[in-house]
């Protein structure tokens, strides 16, 4: 049952705060999910060898899958996300505290669909936008 219909949704509208504190036990569950342990976000001598002097950093598909669970926490259960877009603009440092923000900034009825377009990013506890992109999401009318 979704959260809320489409209209119910303004251009201009926030996302709620979404955020997590990320270290090595995060990025392990991640990477056993995916398959992807890679030294360079598991060691923190790796991650200097690849030039990131703080040392081991955080995949950046983790922020996108941060960015979906946002849109479904916001959405409700069983709504669907048209399209995700990301660039990958800061790395991920052990110990951010990561948060997803985005705002509505268009919504139309297309191909049928209740469409609402969103701008997105991932935000570090410094406000630094590590992950800058968009979403589309479709919602259903009111009843």
């Amino acid at each position: 049952m979704p959260n809320f219909y489409f209209e119910d949704v303004n251009v201009g509208d926030e996302l709620p705060a979404w955020s997590r504190k990320t270290d090595f036990m995060n990025w392990n569950r991640y990477a056993a999910v995916n398959d992807e342990f890679v030294y360079i976000h598991m060691d923190d001598e790796a991650g200097r060898r690849a030039l990131n002097e703080r040392g081991a950093f955080g995949m950046r598909n983790l922020r996108h899958s941060y960015i979906v669970n946002s849109l479904q926490s916001w959405m409700g259960d069983g709504e669907v996300i048209r399209e995700i877009g990301v660039q990958f603009r800061a790395k991920n440092q052990k110990d951010d505290v990561l948060t997803v923000v985005g705002t509505v900034n268009e919504k139309k009825v297309e191909d049928g669909e209740n469409r609402v377009y969103l701008d997105v990013n991932v935000v570090d506890q410094d406000g630094q936008a590590t992950c800058p992109g968009h979403a589309i999401v479709v919602l259903p009318s009111q009843p």
